[in-house]
């Protein structure tokens, strides 16, 4: 939660946070409440970077069926065991 704080507090989404009517803080808050925390176990290296790792441990710990990220080197990864790892576009085709 403190990652997503982080970057929704960036800039580049200053306009889209105030055009929403809520603060980076309300926002993360009702995330949250959509939220089940997980306690991944320790994975091999999976991804180029080792950081992603932790993401895919946890849509393992959490049954996902996909991963939404536009981080390139997940994307790279295309799935990791049966969970797919797709961009936001594509993941939205996927929920419609």
């Amino acid at each position: 939660m403190a990652e997503l704080t982080d970057l929704l507090g960036r800039h580049k989404f200053k306009a889209k946070i105030a055009a929403s009517g809520f603060s980076v803080d309300q926002l993360v808050d009702r995330y949250a409440m959509l939220t089940v925390v997980v306690r991944p176990l320790a994975v091999p290296r999976i991804a180029r970077d080792p950081d992603d790792d932790h993401v895919i441990a946890c849509a393992i710990a959490a049954q996902a069926d996909f991963i939404v990220s536009g981080d390139h080197d997940l994307l790279d990864l295309g799935q990791y065991q049966g969970i797919a790892i797709l961009n936001a576009s594509d993941a939205l085709v996927r929920i419609a």
